[in-house]
């Protein structure tokens, strides 16, 4: 396939990178929501002072709860060990297909390298259930397609 000894790794940072940015987005949120409440509290009583208070409280529940996941894809990512294993599919795999290629780290969405296309799924996820253990050769079947496994590094 031509691709690079590192690419775990530079597949591994892209999902690092999208975990960082959704830490860094929930901070903010939790952030500005910390600010709203500060403010509310200064300023009228009353139903008005209420309603923006319990609407400071929900950002803030909201924010914090996209921290904590934040963080949980963070503890899942540090898991993925760069290991060696090519002959099973398992945590940290890059899984090659005859028409899309995956690889078993954490729930990311699409990552691209060098023009070629992967999709960052958990070991949890149904695909990803499907994928665990199987070898090169083996078929599975996503999407109602039929897909053919033609490496795995």
């Amino acid at each position: 396939m031509g691709m690079p000894e590192n690419l775990k790794s530079i597949l591994y940072y892209q999902c690092m990178d999208y975990v960082m940015q959704r830490i860094e987005t929930a901070r903010q949120a939790l952030s500005y929501a910390q600010e709203s409440a500060n403010a509310e509290e200064k300023s009228s009583a009353g139903d008005k002072y209420e309603t923006g208070r319990a609407m400071a409280h929900l950002e803030r529940e909201k924010a914090l709860e996209q921290l904590n996941e934040a963080t949980k894809l963070k503890s899942a990512l540090e898991k993925v060990l760069q290991t060696n294993t090519r002959e099973r599919v398992s945590l940290g795999s890059i899984v090659f297909t005859d028409t899309r290629n995956f690889y078993l780290a954490i729930s990311a969405g699409k990552l691209t390298f060098a023009g070629v296309e992967f999709v960052a799924l958990g070991p949890a996820s149904p695909l990803g259930a499907t994928l665990m253990g199987l070898q090169k050769g083996d078929r599975f079947t996503f999407n109602k397609q039929t897909l053919v496994i033609t490496e795995i590094q």
